[in-house]
């Protein structure tokens, strides 16, 4: 039996409204959408500003990464917050801190230095946000439902990347960027408010564990729950390797789109066509595949998500600036994200195999290298872009990335057969 009730194996899932009928997963959900769309706004207006004024691909791959940066140096640190404070709490106060730092960063004229600085200072909120949210969704659903939840959250976050991207294209053309800052201010000050309202108040988690505790000791032990299990092992793996080839063109969307002969208004849309692609597979993986029919076609998307990155930058690079290459990078990259489904099932399982008490710590580890493959595989793509075409460096990344997916996938195929009892025997037991 699953942890909601139904029959293991059995083709039924829980509807939409099912999910949505737990009060606390809409705060939940609807916070994170809305926070989603405004960093995709801020993220954008930032990047043009920092390439209009530099005209350097590097910097402007730097800005792009730089909200990364936190998870690298400290995340696993940072993460460890989610499991030493109350859950809510965390959320709470990050946001409402997000939201002051962002509003700073809207103040007209401020210095482009300042603004990375600041941005960096809210960067470092993003850690202990994320590892509490996905700890405590973990907490509010159970089975199927966090199943499928999870691929619902997965989907919003795809859909609000796709509505701030485009969004931004759009306002940085008609808007000061001041503006759009101060929009992403909002959308932390309203996820605030309504999380206070909609959360239920639980003590920390770590309350519970006998004897004393420092951030190091259970940052150590976030690491040694995911050494110790195989099966966390594999899944980390391929996560970390396939995404650090799959985001490479968002790095560098700007000389990229620059390249096609696009400006601002096609850079929204050429950011945005990976994660429509990923809204609607993660739609058809959330409503009508089980968690472990999913599982079984991980290697078939995981090609499907590299396979068009290494098309886009071949057209690119050989058709040149034109409206039709430019359509044409945009198809592949929107189908490499139908491919970047994948992420969904191997997260519902990383997550659902973790003990309860070590969720936010070990989603804190598993996030950081995320986040850090991303700002690294920016900064390496930015890089390259100073010496060689754009087009180039995202034709490599794909080609590069379907050979370096293969061992990944064969590590993951070997941990399969028989250690899901063991996980499950290790995991939390859910009431």
């Amino acid at each position: 039996m699953t942890g909601d009730g139904t029959p293991a194996g059995a083709p039924a899932r829980p509807s939409f409204r099912a999910v949505f009928a737990v009060r606390e997963f809409r705060p939940l959900f609807g916070t994170y959408t809305l926070s989603t769309i405004g960093d995709e706004l801020a993220r954008v207006a930032l990047t043009v500003l920092v390439y209009q004024r530099t005209d350097s691909p590097l910097l402007s791959a730097i800005t792009f990464a730089l909200s990364f940066l936190p998870w690298v140096v400290g995340g696993p640190v940072l993460a460890t917050i989610a499991d030493r404070f109350p859950r809510h709490r965390v959320l709470i106060v990050s946001d409402v801190v997000r939201a002051v730092l962002v509003a700073l960063m809207a103040v007209p004229g401020t210095p482009l230095a300042v603004l990375l600085v600041l941005l960096l200072a809210v960067s470092l909120c993003a850690p202990p946000f994320e590892s509490a949210r996905s700890a405590l969704m973990a907490d509010v659903l159970e089975g199927e439902r966090y199943a499928v939840a999870t691929s619902l959250t997965n989907t919003s976050l795809q859909l609000a990347q796709v509505v701030g991207f485009v969004g931004a294209g759009a306002l940085v053309t008609v808007l000061d960027p001041s503006v759009v800052l101060l929009a992403d201010a909002v959308t932390f000050a309203v996820s605030a408010v309504w999380l206070s309202a909609g959360l239920q108040r639980r003590p920390a988690p770590a309350e519970a564990d006998e004897g004393p505790t420092s951030v190091w000791r259970e940052t150590a032990e976030g690491l040694r729950v995911i050494g110790r299990l195989p099966r966390l092992t594999a899944i980390i793996t391929l996560l970390w390797t396939g995404v650090l080839f799959t985001n490479v063109a968002e790095g560098i969307a700007a000389p990229l789109t620059d390249g096609l002969g696009g400006g601002a208004t096609q850079l929204g849309v050429l950011l945005a066509a990976n994660p429509l692609g990923q809204t609607i597979g993660g739609l058809v993986v959330a409503r009508f595949l089980g968690t472990a029919r999913a599982e079984r076609l991980v290697p078939a998307m995981v090609v499907v998500s590299l396979v068009p990155v290494l098309l886009a930058g071949l057209v690119a690079l050989s058709a040149g600036p034109g409206r039709g290459a430019f359509l044409a990078v945009v198809a592949l990259l929107f189908v490499g994200g139908l491919g970047c489904s994948w992420l969904i099932p191997l997260n519902v399982a990383f997550v659902q195999a973790v003990p309860a008490q070590f969720r936010g710590r070990a989603f804190g580890v598993a996030v950081s290298g995320l986040y850090g493959v991303q700002g690294l595989g920016a900064l390496g793509a930015g890089l390259a872009a100073e010496e060689v075409p754009a087009a180039a460096v995202v034709a490599v990344a794909g080609g590069i990335g379907l050979v370096a997916v293969v061992p990944c996938l064969l590590g993951l195929a070997r941990t399969r057969p028989g250690v899901a009892g063991r996980h499950r025997a290790a995991g939390p037991s859910v009431s």
